[in-house]
């Protein structure tokens, strides 16, 4: 899974809905500032999460004259993320054991 894709899934799941700003700020805040999603790419990314069942459209509403498109995780997110936090684990912990058995000895 891609970085802004991990990032997406995980924004929306605290549990709220979130509109496709508040998806590009969450995902901001989660990589401190690394990872800016472009518009395009956001709903891109969210129209194929939403094929592939992972996210669904929550509600729509118009405010300033412009629609806003809420959306949310579904119950295939949230298996699909907890995967993929899990596999990152496993990869993070067998780097940090391999980084731990190699260090260089201090003379």
């Amino acid at each position: 899974m891609r970085e802004p894709t991990f990032l997406i899934l995980t924004a929306l799941a605290g549990g709220d809905a979130l509109h496709g700003y508040g998806i590009v700020q969450e995902v901001a805040a989660l990589s401190d500032n690394r990872v800016s999603l472009l518009p395009g790419t956001l709903y891109t990314a969210l129209d194929r999460l939403a094929a592939q069942g992972l996210v669904e459209r929550d509600r729509e509403e118009v405010v300033d004259g412009r629609l806003r498109r809420y959306y949310r995780l579904t119950s295939d997110g949230r298996s699909i993320l907890e995967a993929e936090t899990a596999r990152l684990r496993q990869l993070a912990t067998a780097a940090e054991t391999r980084l731990r058995s190699t260090r260089p000895s201090i003379a």
